[in-house]
């Protein structure tokens, strides 16, 4: 979301008058260690793969917003994918732009499919996962962004004034909140829309690194004279991206009938809101909110005791608790992330994502300042090599307790082995200290080593309850616990 100070008392003044932030007097800090389970963590699905098998995603963004037409997405390379398998994330999502896939009406790029194409043969080549994330940014190339193309952009002459210096609040410009009406509304656009992810669709159903496609980015809408932002966002779900994503379903099966589909809420989430959403009736569906903080991404070091972790997996697991949906994050990580408390802040937020999704993806791989995951040479940023952690792709059977200690390096998964027999993998992330594995239950094995990092294969009897531990080891060979 990347909001700009500007908007930070506009929104977090209309979110605690609507009474969704938890007050700080009652925030109780989250815990790396394992938490007791909760109604959610029982009531949430996890994603699976065709097998069965319960997944887990881990990885992040992948952009490239500064090129377009023939340079579009000519930014991303092989090496985004061979470092993300490096560091053993197995995740990435892949922003794709409206505006560069059907620059005419009517007229869609062969060579951005090309290119698209080509991407997702490195992601396979480095066994990535990829999301494909039909990404807007204020609505458009209309305002001096990118997304939904201008042809298909109506504003009824309303005035738009660019912000460059907090372009998060060019979402509230009267132009740009009734492009989005209009395109939820207009029966010409909404055809298009359904359209253009039918040719993405039919192109890419079956591609063996393609998971999921992300139906909008961080939708937004027109508020009402009168609205605070959590009445305006829930309205706008229920109203406008609740029809909006079952026409999309429906388009995308009539192409592709088993890539699962990403549903996104409003960005107002990020401030503990709960989603206004309503039913999306396709069993393959998954809920795809971003977690950002408002004051955090204006600059601000992260507060403890605000309770704004607490409030948001609150708020954000009712609605996948309530409709039975999968999980997964597609974006989170501050700017700033050197501040005194983001060590803090990494341990809590990947501890609270941990428990009720089956993954996340940060923003941003790329390789330099600001948002990017890593330094030019590669190196992780400070305190963002915290997202690296030992972590199970995929596990055959039923998932008792997945959690993992950053204070003792430890990981910890426990599941009853499916009654069909099956492999559950295990990825460990590089470390210099080396990794120990140790493994109970009937007749269970680790098959393969990677004592420095790599992936793992557990077997075990089927229907056997089994236990995994991950250590990294001491400097001499014993398990350092400070």
């Amino acid at each position: 979301m990347r909001m700009g100070r500007a908007l930070i008392a506009l929104v977090v003044a209309s979110v605690l008058a609507a009474g969704a932030l938890a007050p700080a007097a009652s925030a109780h800090p989250a815990s790396t260690q394992a938490a007791a389970p909760s109604a959610y963590e029982h009531a949430i699905p996890p994603l699976t793969d065709s097998r069965g098998r319960a997944l887990t995603l881990r990885g992040w963004n992948v952009e490239d917003k500064a090129n377009r037409g023939e340079a579009a997405l000519s930014a991303i390379t092989e090496r985004h994918f061979r470092d993300l398998r490096a560091n053993g994330f197995n995740f990435a999502r892949l922003l794709v732009f409206w505006d560069d896939l059907e620059p005419r009406r009517g007229q869609y790029s062969e060579r951005y499919l090309r290119k698209i194409e080509r991407i997702l043969g490195w992601a396979r080549q480095h066994r990535i996962q990829v999301l494909i994330d039909a990404h807007q940014d204020v609505f458009g190339p209309a305002f001096g962004h990118r997304g939904i193309p201008e042809w298909a952009t109506r504003t009824d002459g309303l005035p738009f004034t660019p912000n460059p210096d907090d372009w998060f609040s060019e979402y509230f410009q009267p132009a740009v909140q009734r492009a989005f009406t209009h395109l939820y509304e207009d029966p010409d656009l909404r055809r298009a829309q359904a359209a253009v992810w039918q040719v993405l669709a039919e192109r890419f159903r079956g591609h063996p690194a393609v998971i999921g496609y992300d139906l909008i980015n961080e939708p937004m809408g027109e508020l009402r004279e009168g609205e605070d932002l959590p009445t305006a966002a829930r309205r706008i779900e229920a109203e406008h991206l609740t029809p909006m994503y079952n026409r999309l379903a429906r388009a995308i099966r009539a192409k592709d009938r088993t890539t699962w589909l990403f549903v996104e809420p409003t960005p107002i989430v990020g401030e503990g809101v709960p989603t206004g959403l309503g039913r999306i009736h396709d069993s393959r569906t998954v809920y795809a909110p971003h977690f950002y903080n408002t004051a955090m991404e204006a600059g601000a070091d992260y507060d403890p005791s605000a309770g704004w972790i607490e409030a948001y997996e609150a708020a954000v697991t009712a609605y996948p608790a309530r409709h039975r949906m999968p999980v997964v994050v597609g974006e989170w990580g501050p700017l700033n992330n050197s501040l005194p408390n983001m060590g803090r802040f990494y341990r809590e937020a990947v501890a609270s994502l941990n428990r009720y999704s089956s993954g996340w993806a940060g923003y941003v791989w790329c390789y330099g300042g600001g948002y990017c995951a890593v330094d030019e040479r590669g190196r992780f940023r400070t305190n963002k090599e915290q997202t690296a952690t030992p972590y199970a792709p995929a596990v055959a059977g039923t998932v008792r307790s997945d959690t993992y200690d950053a204070t003792a390096r430890t990981y910890r998964l426990a599941y009853r082995a499916a009654t069909r027999p099956g492999l559950t993998e295990l990825s460990l992330p590089p470390s210099s200290r080396g990794w120990r594995v140790s493994v109970s239950g009937r007749a269970a094995r680790v098959l393969g080593k990677a004592p420095y990092g790599g992936r793992l294969t557990v077997v075990a009897w089927p229907g056997a309850e089994v236990v995994v531990t991950v250590r990294e080891a001491g400097p001499y060979g014993r398990t350092d616990r400070p």
